[in-house]
């Protein structure tokens, strides 16, 4: 049972989201995630570092299940999803930056660009609308 006001919009904002805004609200995690891993890497706070890149890399897990395999563009994010695991894995095992921000580079231009896609969809939607409408 969900007691929190926090909790309650939360869920509600989950559950009346468009699949792009939900793929959108994943990268934010992520990204936000990393940059709290990259602040417990540079301050030696290894159990922050630890549990934020962990939580990263579940997000990312979750981009990777939740593929439209019958697409070929799907194959190409596949991977580079991985890549961007396996980045996330080698930072918090050695204990460097480096590999966090080259993913956290991966994960904001992807973010980006599926915000201009979910922009140009919208956009189109209410031009079809208008011609259906017009």
């Amino acid at each position: 049972m969900i007691t929190s006001p926090y909790e309650k919009y939360r869920q509600s904002s989950v559950q009346t989201s468009t699949p792009g805004q939900l793929l959108l609200k994943l990268y934010d995690g992520a990204i936000r995630f990393i940059r709290l891993g990259i602040e417990g890497l540079q301050s030696k706070d290894i159990g922050k570092a630890n549990l934020n890149l962990g939580k990263a890399q579940s997000i990312v897990g979750e981009l990777i299940a939740s593929l439209d395999r019958s697409y070929d563009v799907s194959e190409g994010l596949a991977s580079m999803y991985d890549y961007i695991n396996h980045l996330l894995v080698e930072a918090n095992i050695k204990k460097t930056t480096e590999p966090a921000t080259e993913a956290l580079g991966y994960l904001a231009d992807l973010r980006e660009t599926f915000a201009q896609a979910a922009k140009l969809i919208v956009a189109r939607q209410g031009q079809n609308s208008e011609t259906l409408h017009g």
